[in-house]
């Protein structure tokens, strides 16, 4: 790295005399010199702040942090959304100072209730989250994020209030919305090796007094319908199910338990046994932010549908209720969204149906071809 350094620096006669702004012009052409490889950006950190006195600054401008999306490029979705330019405007000093390298959103709650900060500190702190997002949905997501944090640490309403953006959340729901109606027309469609026949089989196979590898893994979620997030909270006991992600914060009431594995004891000696292996570092923990343990095993090529997309880690979650629905067998329309309700542990408060956005898989045998894969209607009398 010593030498790719010394090569970029020379050729571009960077010195540490030259501004933020200056450096972060740089940042594109190292990020494609670079690539993805986080060891090698931080070695060339390193090697500008030790070996040509660069600051630490200076050095993030030129080779951002990549975690938390800390490209230039990505500064303008304020803009995008008809914002004041002048709120938009992103000082890049400023975006190093108010989220500094691998802070995590947890640790930013931290230091706004650590340092009491105030509510115009808070929301140049949110502001920031925001515009270094590639996208609305991820923006969204961080601010939801920090005030799930800042609730847990009873923080005032008023500092939470200074953290929301309403114009990244309807951004957000719009092209959420869009993506569903997209996703309605072309369905997820899965290999073999993740048809219900062979994941219902290699469950009833796993001896929890072995290893669990990443299959073993994915199999759980699918048996679950679980979010990389809930794999280490989520606890099954006397019929029902507690430590779901989805509404963290609130009273942990238990819900429903319904999974395509039927027998509670099993499941939940499926889940510890994975939940054990995480503990133990056996497996590493999919929920962590910026993890790509997963989703790197789903994209071997054997588990991808030629002409078609991998699975990502959010898809095991949605073949689960699809399978859940298959083995339960409800007999009407009705009992079915209740069913695939109770599977995904949604909210009974909550009477939208599930189908418009987890059950929509192309639903096939093991062993059928991929254009006999029939699009999974809950309402589909078959």
């Amino acid at each position: 790295m010593s030498a790719i350094t010394t090569k970029f620096v020379t050729d571009h006669q960077l010195t540490n005399e030259m501004s933020i702004e200056e450096l972060s012009q740089y940042a594109p052409e190292m990020r494609d010199l670079l690539g993805e490889d986080r060891e090698k950006r931080r070695q060339t950190r390193n090697r500008l702040q030790k070996g040509y006195k660069f600051s630490k600054e200076q050095a993030f401008a030129l080779i951002p942090d990549q975690r938390n999306g800390r490209y230039i490029s990505q500064v303008p979705i304020l803009e995008e959304l008809g914002l004041a330019p002048s709120e938009a405007e992103v000082n890049i000093s400023l975006v190093s100072e108010n989220t500094p390298e691998g802070e995590t959103i947890k640790e930013i709650a931290q230091r706004i209730v650590r340092d009491n900060l105030s509510e115009r500190n808070v929301k140049t702190i949110s502001r920031t989250l925001v515009e270094t997002a590639s996208d609305p949905i991820i923006a969204s997501s961080r601010l939801s994020r920090l005030q799930r944090e800042l609730r847990k640490l009873n923080t005032s309403e008023a500092i939470i209030s200074a953290t929301k953006i309403s114009e990244i959340t309807r951004a957000s729901n719009k092209i959420q919305q869009k993506r569903t109606e997209q996703r309605k027309n072309e369905g997820l469609h899965y290999p073999d090796h993740f048809s219900l026949e062979s994941v219902k089989e290699r469950l009833d196979l796993y001896v929890v007094s072995n290893t669990p590898d990443k299959q073993a893994l994915a199999d759980v979620m699918i048996m679950l319908c679980i979010r990389p997030t809930e794999i280490k909270n989520l606890r099954i006991a006397n019929g029902g199910v507690t430590g779901y992600a989805k509404n963290r914060g609130q009273q942990d009431v238990p819900r429903v338990f319904r999974s395509l594995e039927k027998n509670e004891e099993r499941a939940r000696q499926l889940l510890t046994w994975i939940q054990e292996a995480i503990s133990s570092r056996q497996l590493r923990d999919p929920g962590k932010p910026g993890s790509t343990y997963l989703s790197s095993f789903l994209k071997k090529e054997e588990y991808i549908p030629k002409p078609y997309e991998p699975l990502l880690p959010s898809s095991l979650r949605k073949l689960g209720a699809v399978f859940a629905l298959v083995v339960h067998g409800p007999k009407n329309p009705s009992k079915a969204n209740t069913y695939a309700s109770e599977a995904l542990r949604h909210s009974p408060n909550n009477h939208a149906s599930p189908s418009d956005r987890y059950t929509i898989v192309n639903f096939r045998r093991r062993g059928q071809p991929y254009d006999q894969a029939k699009p999974f209607w809950i309402s589909d009398e078959n």
